[in-house]
């Protein structure tokens, strides 16, 4: 019984996902031809997803607050899935992020023509592929995780049928993550043959064991870097994330932009962390820390400065994601040297999933079909026309900037201190002279919303009318000012879930 409860986050995503299938194959034929029967069902079909994720990150709730020590069984299931609070953490943040991608699909989808019920169970299956990635001890269960995630990723990328950006967006994602997918595979690969080990605990007590760095080792670690890489979506291996995330729907470009990036993230801790986590390979002089500082650097660097370039405000946070990717790796690197850096990245990705949530969903409702809001000219003067739509945009763009007191500033400043107690003080440097660039383009919106007017003859964006949107930007927005009131008690909660080398 222990061990189903400790399983039942994965069981009840699992479960969902199959039934809403059901529901979606055995919905009456004469509601799939009626429009307003059709709508109804896709709405319905996203409370069902939505009470789905809140199912299973309030038995992942109580998995944290049972004590994982107190789960009989749950050893069992090492090294294939991990049941510790590492993992518990990321369940309820996986599902807090289903959540809010559930609920600005039902608003969106419908309005866009494009209510289709197989959306709810990708965006499911793909949750618990992420779980899965962020529990995995093994690397085939890794392997599995992933490849479970990506694929719902995919079909949500291309779900536009009618619109060649969107296929566009969906081939690229697909032709690009498989070869990196690929990469990594050959990466883990030449890990078995060097340490005769697929559980990651097992291949980092082998390389630890080890007198000398095998050249097979240091292949290995590469490739496996070069995936990561990929799915952090950091330079320079992002090429794909602007044209797939400009053309998927904007549900699914919230979904891969807060879950997609919080499983990758997961990944990389277990990987390097417990594999490649001792010895000469956190060293800077000859480990991986000083490569994933380099590569930090370029991210941050690359994407705020092509970021403040964009006239697609969707495309500006497609590259806004890939910035906050490179402020992540540095805490990465940081866990080489500070124990609490591992916290310091749990906060962040809670931070960034409400903040970017609430942007994207903000988004969706400043415009309809018909008037969308695209670029910056179509968010001139909103708010003053449209102050409820705008306000909560606002919110989220300061949280993304780091402005206190929300929180995405309290987010950086843990980055950047766990950076300084690592005494890497140039990175941090740098990190802040980042954030200050990356304000520029955020804060260029609010310019756009409330310092402009639009041209005569231009189109003007109509904000839309949806209570599932409009519940997804009030939970974000809790979380975006509770985080920055009070972080103590989430920082408390991700230190207890941190890894360690």
């Amino acid at each position: 019984m222990l061990l189903a409860f400790a399983l039942s986050p994965f069981l009840i995503l699992g479960i969902g996902a199959l039934l809403l299938m059901l529901a979606e194959a055995f919905a009456a034929p004469s509601s799939r031809n009626r429009a307003g029967d059709n709508e109804e069902s896709a709405r319905g079909q996203a409370l069902g997803a939505t009470m789905v994720f809140l199912a299973a990150g309030a038995f992942a709730a109580g998995v944290w607050l049972y004590g994982i020590d107190d789960l009989e069984g749950a050893s069992s299931l090492a090294p294939w899935l991990m049941i510790d609070r590492f993992t518990v953490f990321f369940e309820m943040l996986l599902c807090l992020g289903g959540a809010l991608a559930s609920l600005l699909a039902g608003g969106y989808l419908p309005e866009h023509n494009l209510n289709r019920g197989e959306f709810y169970a990708l965006l499911l299956f793909s949750t618990l592929g992420a779980m899965i990635l962020a529990a995995a001890g093994d690397l085939l269960t890794v392997f599995l995780g992933l490849e479970t995630m990506s694929i719902g990723a995919y079909a949500m990328t291309a779900f536009r049928r009618t619109s060649s950006r969107s296929a566009e967006g969906g081939l690229k994602y697909f032709l690009l993550g498989s070869f990196a997918a690929a990469v990594m595979l050959y990466g883990f690969a030449l890990l078995y043959g060097v340490t005769a080990h697929t559980d990651l605990a097992g291949i980092g007590a082998s390389l630890a064991a080890g007198s000398a760095k095998s050249p097979f080792a240091i292949l290995a670690l590469a490739l496996v870097l070069v995936g990561l890489v990929f799915k952090v979506s950091a330079v320079p291996f992002h090429m794909w994330t602007p044209d797939a995330y400009e053309g998927a729907p904007t549900p699914a470009t919230t979904f891969m932009a807060i879950a997609v990036k919080s499983a990758a993230f997961a990944m990389m801790l277990r990987i390097l962390l417990t594999s490649f986590g001792t010895g000469a390979w956190i060293s800077w002089a000859s480990g991986w820390p000083p490569v994933l500082a380099w590569i930090s650097v370029l991210t941050m660097t690359v994407a705020n400065l092509i970021a403040g370039r964009q006239d697609s405000v969707k495309r500006m946070l497609a590259y806004s994601s890939i910035a906050h990717a490179g402020y992540l790796l540095l805490g990465v690197v940081a866990c080489s040297r500070s124990p609490q850096a591992t916290a310091s990245i749990l906060f962040y990705l809670l931070a960034y999933t409400a903040s970017t949530a609430g942007a994207f969903g903000a988004l969706i409702l400043c415009g309809r079909r018909g008037a969308e809001a695209v670029s910056y000219e179509d968010l001139s003067g909103i708010g003053r026309r449209h102050p409820g739509a705008a306000l909560p945009f606002a919110l989220f763009l300061l949280s993304l900037a780091g402005i206190p007191p929300t929180a995405g500033f309290f987010g950086k400043w843990f980055i950047f201190r766990s950076v300084i107690d690592g005494g890497f003080y140039v990175l941090a440097v740098i990190a802040l002279l980042n954030s200050v660039v990356g304000a520029y383009y955020y804060l260029r919106v609010l310019v756009f919303m409330y310092m402009r007017e639009p041209a005569a003859g231009a189109p003007v964006a109509t904000p839309m009318r949806s209570g599932y949107v409009a519940a997804a930007l009030l939970i974000s927005a809790i979380l975006v000012i509770a985080l920055g009131i009070t972080p103590g008690t989430t920082l408390d909660m991700a230190q207890a879930a941190g890894l360690t080398g």
